[in-house]
């Protein structure tokens, strides 16, 4: 494989410094290079700063590189979605169409449809075509600059299907081009046929399926959808606390439809993150702060369902660490575009398009515990790169609602483009 060096770019965003979280004014920082360039060799980032600096460290070796003009050009780290259901079977359009007739999520949920229609038709699919049909939506996630995702299971709530889905996204991992985190969420929902015995399901979960789980490394994070109606906080504590036990990192849907104490137990269980979060309590906020639990925040979601977004803006300025993501799922964000999430955390949320912008790279990298690699333009990371059709990282968020993507690179191999 050939070198590759991308060179005079308008902005160069690296989001280079420490691969932590970051807080407040740390969100802002962008790390950028005008007239920047960039080297990447066997797939890792060898050097980076401007046009000329690298001119006369690589110069010599123009001639065996393939070199990129990104004159006019933004370009970022690839992005990070830390938050997606990815790797499901069939579809639910229909239920878009009963909420705008008044329907409601949990309405939709008790009655069959929701989390539980998805179930039966993944349970039904073969894990073959669950492949082909995550490898769709992977794609698509390439073309929107994304070069690592994170994907649930959580449409099995049974062994067999849990596992069948964790394989898929092994699968994947092993043959797709992004890189693909798995995270173990049989405690999506309670299962129909155990209506009225939760507890008995939960039992399941911690004696049947986390052993397993844990056993051939299929995950590496365990979550639980801690709200009114699904999983007590109580029950919720009980699924984390085993998880850990079998060495899975705790992650925890909280406070989506109902302020639940959910970011509250994120900070009592140390989960790495808390996701949703619409409804999360002033009290909350702060223990998460103060517990350094990531907000992982969905304002397309929130869109979707035509909820008010989450207490961003709040967040930021309380010092918890923002991520985003587009928590791609069949039922409440049906999409794949980063980009457009990065405009609605503007909008929506209030964060500025610098902090957008780290909120989809560093802090969704540190989300997953992927920060040692991805996330930012740092010497010794991958070489995951986009490129952009825009000049500055303002305009990314500013042209809202637009795929602005031009070119991608994962580990130095071009995907897109």
């Amino acid at each position: 494989m050939k070198p590759l060096w991308i060179k005079h770019a308008a902005q160069l965003a690296t989001i280079a410094g420490k691969n932590a979280p970051r807080k407040r004014k740390e969100m802002s920082e962008l790390g950028i290079i005008e007239d920047g360039s960039i080297w990447i060799e066997d797939g890792v980032i060898k050097k980076i700063g401007t046009t000329e600096e690298l001119e006369q460290r690589y110069g010599d070796r123009a001639a065996e590189a393939e070199i990129i003009d990104a004159t006019g050009r933004l370009v970022t780290p690839g992005l990070v979605d830390p938050h997606t259901h990815v790797a499901y079977g069939g579809s639910r359009e229909r239920e878009f169409e009963m909420r705008l007739e008044g329907a409601t999520y949990m309405e939709i949920m008790n009655a069959g449809g929701g989390i539980h229609a998805t179930t039966r038709m993944t349970r039904e699919s073969t894990e073959d075509v669950l492949v082909e049909q995550t490898t769709r939506r992977l794609d698509s996630f390439l073309k929107h600059g994304v070069t690592t995702v994170e994907g649930k299971s959580g449409y099995g709530l049974d062994l067999e299907t849990e596992l069948k889905q964790l394989r898929v996204m092994k699968r994947l991992n092993e043959s797709h081009p992004i890189d693909l985190v798995p995270t173990f969420m049989a405690a999506h929902a309670v299962p129909q046929e155990y209506k009225g015995n939760e507890d008995e399901y939960i039992d399941s979960i911690i004696n049947d399926m986390l052993p397993v789980v844990a056993k051939e490394g299929l995950a590496v994070f365990n979550d639980v959808f801690c709200e009114v109606g699904v999983f007590t906080p109580e029950q919720s504590e009980r699924i984390l606390e085993a998880g850990k036990k079998h060495g899975l990192i705790p992650k925890i849907h909280a406070d989506e439809i109902e302020s639940y104490g959910g970011a509250e137990l994120a900070a009592k269980v140390g989960a790495i993150s808390a996701e949703h979060l619409l409804k999360a309590s002033d009290v909350g906020i702060k223990q998460m702060a103060e517990a350094g639990v990531i907000a992982c925040l969905l304002p397309a979601t929130a869109l979707f369902l035509r909820e008010e977004a989450a207490k961003g803006r709040q967040m930021v300025d309380e010092g918890v660490a923002v991520a985003i993501s587009t928590d791609c799922n069949p039922g409440s964000s049906p999409t794949t575009s980063m980009p457009l999430v990065m405009n609605l955390a503007c909008i929506s949320m209030r964060l500025t398009p610098a902090e957008a912008l780290v909120a989809a790279t560093m802090n969704a990298a540190c989300a997953i515990k992927m920060e040692e690699k991805v996330g930012s333009l740092e010497v010794g990371k991958q070489g995951d790169v986009v490129m952009w059709n825009i000049g500055n990282y303002q305009e990314l968020q500013y042209l809202f609602g637009v795929n602005h993507v031009d070119k991608v690179w994962k580990k130095g191999q071009q995907v897109v483009g």
